[in-house]
């Protein structure tokens, strides 16, 4: 059995205590503040500790899975509301996300703001996760403590996809997806829409950040 959040936290911030020896000497160790969770969609190589793209990665402050909207009742609850969800999050026709059980979900925040957090995927391992301001070139730095890959803090049942148009002029809709497909299990991948290029993201819990001072 999967290990609880509030565990995993208590372990991430021991850990923490436990490893002065992992930073440079005369720096000081980063202080860490439990949060309620946050997702953040990320994309990579399962087996990379690091990159130059978290520009391209969104941060949800909270879990849009419960505040999506089930793809049958896209017409109801999206259509019909000029794109307010009930959760009053905005949806937009030419550039939207899908979740494993078939729901839709409000974008998250781009791009993933700097700072330090600890993340998992639920599973046994949690690790630092920094990511540095934009560079001269527009990119921004990650990379993993603990010896962490990004499968590794990959939330590995969360499926979540990007869809949009492949041509500035096409048909790229919600309303093409079957939905008999859903749920999509773990090491499946988000299905094809007519219309539609796809992008999938890989999902991290965020479960503590730095106090800055």
């Amino acid at each position: 059995m999967r290990r609880s959040l509030a565990t995993l936290v208590g372990a991430a911030l021991l850990l923490l205590s436990l490893l002065p020896s992992v930073h440079a000497a005369g720096a000081e160790t980063p202080t860490f503040r439990e949060v309620p969770t946050r997702y953040i969609a990320a994309l990579g190589e399962p087996d990379a500790s690091s990159g130059f793209n978290a520009q391209a990665w969104g941060l949800w402050q909270l879990d849009p899975g419960p505040r999506g909207v089930r793809l049958k009742d896209f017409e109801r609850h999206l259509v019909s509301n000029g794109g307010v969800a009930p959760a009053q999050w905005q949806f937009d026709g030419s550039d939207w996300w899908l979740e494993e059980y078939g729901r839709l979900m409000e974008t998250p925040e781009f791009p993933m703001p700097p700072g330090k957090y600890i993340v998992t995927g639920g599973r046994e391992t949690v690790a630092v996760l920094t990511v540095h301001p934009k560079d001269d070139f527009g990119r921004q730095r990650w990379q993993l403590g603990n010896g962490a890959t990004l499968h590794d803090v990959t939330h590995l049942q969360c499926r979540s996809a990007r869809y949009t148009p492949v041509s500035a002029d096409g048909q790229c809709s919600p309303a093409s997806v079957g939905s008999g497909i859903f749920p999509v299990r773990p090491g499946e991948t988000m299905p094809d829409v007519e219309g539609c290029r796809k992008q999938e993201y890989a999902v991290l819990f965020v479960i503590a950040e730095e106090v800055s001072d």
